[in-house]
């Protein structure tokens, strides 16, 4: 078992200031073994490379802040509270456009985070 408190990931300090900082935190070490999870965290003006996944679904939590999240071209905003299920095969792409920190919490099947990661050139 694992327990998550959003506030602990709301407050933590970005190790790599200004870059995008994304480690996983659920994996097989946590006897996870169909899910993983990573924490995102997405200074202003940053995004994840446009992207999809063969096999693998997701469900982002926004945790803080705001943005846009792009699914198969259709720009969504997304703001704290959100919680969005991306499926296997939607290309998409979470992006910073405001002024503060985005962040997220993303769960999802088919781990590990690269094992399945195809990403789209713009």
């Amino acid at each position: 078992m694992k327990r998550f408190k959003t506030e602990d990931y709301v407050r933590m300090e970005n190790p790599t200031q200004g870059k995008s900082f994304r480690p996983e935190i659920l994996t097989a070490e946590h006897g996870a073994k169909d899910l993983g999870g990573m924490f995102g965290l997405l200074p202003p003006g940053t995004q994840v490379p446009y992207h999809y996944h063969n096999k693998r679904e997701s469900v982002i939590t926004i945790i803080s802040g705001n943005g846009i999240e792009v699914m198969d071209g259709e720009e969504i905003p997304i703001s704290a509270g959100d919680v969005f299920f991306i499926p296997a095969g939607v290309k998409h792409t979470t992006i910073n456009n405001s002024e503060k920190d985005l962040r997220y919490l993303e769960f999802y099947t088919q781990p590990p985070v690269g094992s399945d990661f195809v990403e789209v050139p713009t």
